[in-house]
């Protein structure tokens, strides 16, 4: 398939990679599984068995007229564990390459037929400020793009940071949730022949 770039010169892309089906389910598993990937896991709180002390009776069993207590650290007590204690745990999800790299082609696709992929040579920032970046989005007629070049572009990266919505990436820092996030994407052509070889 083709599609024209903003200055109107044909793109060749690739009906493998911007020309699939809209997979929800799919697309949603793998958003799901980058942000789970992204999460810490390490809340911790202290059982019964954690807290220091409590290793002697407080009392005796009987004859004090009190409920009977094997432990202060108990759950009840003052200074005592947590009952269910949170732990560290790994919040990762196993995903695929497959099925991750068919998320992404559908999430392209996507992109493709709302028309929110927007194909430019260059991004035409010659210094870092942010007035030159933001007369920029108004030509992509967006104020919450994702913009993608083949390597990290210093002035892109210095001018965009301060725009809240926007966001620049590698080709090798896309991910579904970056993709999804924005309401446009903006590629260069030389990126889009590194995605095409990514996923085909």
């Amino acid at each position: 398939m083709k599609l024209n770039n903003i200055d109107g010169k044909a793109v060749t892309l690739d009906d493998a990679v911007f020309a699939k089906d809209y997979n929800e389910t799919l697309v949603h598993q793998a958003v799901v599984a980058y942000m789970a990937g992204g999460r810490a896991g390490t809340k911790a709180q202290k059982t019964r068995s954690d807290v220091s002390g409590g290793g002697a009776k407080p009392w005796n069993q009987k004859g004090t007229g009190r409920a009977r207590a094997g432990t202060s650290r108990g759950p009840l007590w003052r200074k005592g564990g947590v009952t269910f204690a949170a732990r560290p745990r790994d919040y990762s999800q196993k995903l695929n390459k497959k099925m991750y790299r068919a998320a992404m082609c559908s999430i392209f696709s996507e992109l493709v037929r709302s028309e929110s992929l927007i194909i430019v040579d260059d991004f035409n920032v010659k210094e870092p400020k942010t007035k030159l970046m933001v007369a920029q989005l108004e030509k992509y007629d967006t104020n919450s793009a994702l913009l993608v070049g083949d390597e990290l572009n210093s002035n892109v990266a210095l001018s965009i940071r301060n725009i809240p919505n926007c966001e620049v990436s590698t080709v090798s820092g896309l991910n579904p949730v970056n993709l999804v996030a924005h309401d446009k994407v903006v590629i260069t052509a030389s990126a889009i022949g590194k995605v095409q070889e990514w996923l085909s």
